[in-house]
C-alpha cells in the first residue's frame, strides 16, 4: 500500500515540475507495489523500485522528453538554437582557432574536421558548441 501511495504522490508532484524525473520514480514505486502484491520481501521490493526507476530514467524519459518537445513546437533557445545554424567566417577557421559571425554575434570557432581550413567570407554550418567555441563545417 505504501508503494502505491508513493507512486501516485510522485506522479502528482510531476505535474509541478514537468521534468519527467518524479514520474519515473513513481513508475518504479508502482513496479515495487506489484512486487509487494506478489509477496516479494522488502529487499526485493527496494531492488525492483531502484531498477525500475533507473531503467525508466535511462530509457523512457528521453523518449517522453523528445515527444513533448516535438509536440510543443517550441522555439529552440541557447545552444540548441545555435547548433545547426549557418554562420559567416570572419577570420580563417582551422582545427585550432578562428572567428565566425552567427546571427549578428561573433564567436570563436574551430573546424569540426581539423583538416579543413575555411577562409573569411565563406559560409559554414555550426555542428556543435563546445563551451564558448563553435565547431563548424564547410559544406
Amino acid at each position: 500500500m505504501v508503494w502505491i501511495v508513493l507512486g501516485i504522490a510522485l506522479a502528482v508532484a510531476e505535474v509541478f515540475t514537468m521534468t519527467f524525473v518524479l514520474l519515473m520514480f513513481g513508475f518504479g514505486a508502482l513496479l515495487a507495489a506489484g512486487a509487494a502484491a506478489l509477496g516479494a520481501p522488502e529487499w526485493a521490493q527496494l531492488l525492483v523500485f531502484g531498477a525500475g526507476s533507473g531503467l525508466s530514467l535511462m530509457l523512457l524519459r528521453p523518449v517522453l522528453r523528445r515527444h513533448r518537445l516535438a509536440r510543443s513546437g517550441s522555439i529552440p533557445v541557447g545552444i540548441e538554437a545555435i547548433e545547426g545554424s549557418e554562420a559567416l567566417v570572419l577570420e580563417t577557421v582551422d582545427g585550432r582557432r578562428g572567428m565566425i559571425k552567427i546571427g549578428g554575434e561573433i564567436w570563436t570557432a574551430r573546424a569540426y574536421d581539423a583538416t579543413q581550413i575555411i577562409e573569411p567570407g565563406e559560409r559554414v554550418q555550426v555542428m556543435k558548441v563546445d563551451g564558448a567555441t563553435a565547431l563548424v563545417w564547410r559544406d
